[in-house]
């Protein structure tokens, strides 16, 4: 069962295996139960606790069953996870029992194959059609009703009861909507961002003062929902996560941040900002405004990105692949006298004093390291920088940098030879 919130195991577990049962009647007995909690259809058997377990016995040689009979298919595959189980099984000599085929499958029949690939189109089906209908109902809850739909409440606010359920059903099961109010302990500090912004001062400073004042930052002032955070200063992609919501003007607002469901198998499924003719937001005023919509709109404005004096762009074409000797982060893209470099602050911030004792600030202009690396690789390569760094990423090689020292090394787990005149994968090469 795929979840354990709406569903009871004792039922579930129940009818599925009177299912089993009367698939079998006649033919044997079970003598051995695997049941998932919580797992998605479109995970892989090998990702399933107790489906793992399954095809781990189904190799032992002292094994206690000869068959695999599946209560229903839609609860234990999806696509075409069902020819890759049943090939697996039948290498161990096992046969694979289904209620819609009254039977062992018997993928040379050609019914058979017809019917599974019946069941794999409906289960897929069933799942995009759920969640189409999902969408489209959480979107009119969004831009009609102006409903808070969940999740944790922006900085700044906090939930309030909102009422019975509309739905009866769950209103009888004691279900209440919730919206946002105004937190007092933190709703001052949000209208105060918006109010330090919109007279153009800097996003690092804001944070840098709310550090110095010591505001309670997100993650600890609300401890509960952010458990999952470690840290508990701001920073600066706090700060513009705040003057970016638009919920502080008062609307709600859905889908800012959707889930990438495109991969086959969503192991970790990807948040990532939704393009914003895609958002649900609200047609009313449904909870009280922190900031008003001309401000925030011209703070939007602020953000974008200015060209330089004289109107190009910049262009740095060893972006990501300096690394630094002292701490290994990655030095930043840094334009300084008119010309592309590197540098590395070792963890230091904007939003944060610089700290006493801490490693002074490594620079690199991208013309040296380029002028080294054309020195080591013009025979191989040649001495366009572009391709030069494209020879490096494809090799999985990284440019060590701490000041005088340089050297190009492996940026993955590929293994480490001994170094050659020519750099291929998994190699170390000094400059």
């Amino acid at each position: 069962m795929s979840t354990v919130e709406f569903q009871d195991r004792e039922t579930s577990l129940g009818w599925q295996r009177e299912v089993a049962e009367e698939t079998i009647r006649g033919h044997g007995v079970i003598v051995a139960e695997y049941f998932d909690e919580g797992c998605s259809r479109r995970l892989p058997w090998r990702e399933r606790p107790a489906a793992a377990q399954l095809m781990a016995a189904a190799k032992q040689p002292n094994r206690s069953f000869d068959a695999v009979v599946i209560g229903e298919y839609e609860r234990a595959f999806y696509g075409d996870q069902f020819g890759a189980v049943l090939t697996a099984l039948r290498v161990q000599g096992i046969q694979l029992w289904l209620p819609e085929a009254d039977g062992p499958v018997n993928l040379d029949d050609p019914v058979h194959q017809a019917l599974m690939l019946l069941l794999g189109s409906q289960s897929r089906r069933e799942v995009l059609r759920a969640r189409h209908r999902v969408l489209a109902a959480m979107h009119v809850h969004s831009r009609v009703q102006g409903r808070f739909l969940g999740g944790r409440p922006p900085y700044g606010y906090r939930l309030a009861d909102a009422g019975p359920h509309p739905n009866r059903a769950h209103a009888s099961w004691g279900r209440r909507l919730h919206r946002l109010e105004p937190d007092p302990a933190t709703a001052q500090w949000v209208r105060w961002i918006f109010q330090q912004r919109a007279t153009g001062r800097s996003v690092a400073g804001i944070a840098r003062e709310l550090n110095d004042r010591g505001v309670p930052c997100p993650s600890s002032a609300d401890r509960d929902r952010n458990r999952h955070r470690t840290k508990h200063e701001w920073i600066v992609r706090t700060v513009v996560g705040i003057l970016e919501n638009p919920r502080y003007t008062g609307r709600q607002v859905w889908n800012r941040h959707g889930v990438s469901t495109t991969a086959p198998v969503p192991r970790r499924p990807q948040v990532r900002p939704a393009a914003a003719r895609g958002w649900a937001k609200s047609e009313k005023i449904t909870h009280p405004a922190l900031v008003d919509e001309a401000t925030f709109l011209a703070i939007q404005g602020m953000r974008a990105a200015r060209p330089t004096k004289y109107g190009g762009t910049r262009t740095y074409v060893l972006a990501g692949l300096v690394q630094c000797q002292l701490c290994g982060r990655r030095l930043d893209s840094h334009w300084v006298n008119g010309r592309p470099g590197y540098r590395c602050r070792h963890d230091h911030t904007s939003a944060r004093n610089r700290p006493p004792g801490l490693a002074k600030n490594i620079y690199v202009r991208e013309d040296h390291l380029l002028n080294d690396l054309r020195a080591r690789f013009a025979e191989t390569v040649g001495d366009d920088g572009s391709a030069i760094a494209d020879y490096l990423r494809s090799n999985h090689l990284t440019l060590i940098y701490g000041g005088p020292t340089q050297e190009v090394k492996p940026c993955g787990p590929p293994r480490i030879r001994a170094a050659t005149d020519e750099a291929t994968e998994g190699q170390l090469l000094l400059l």
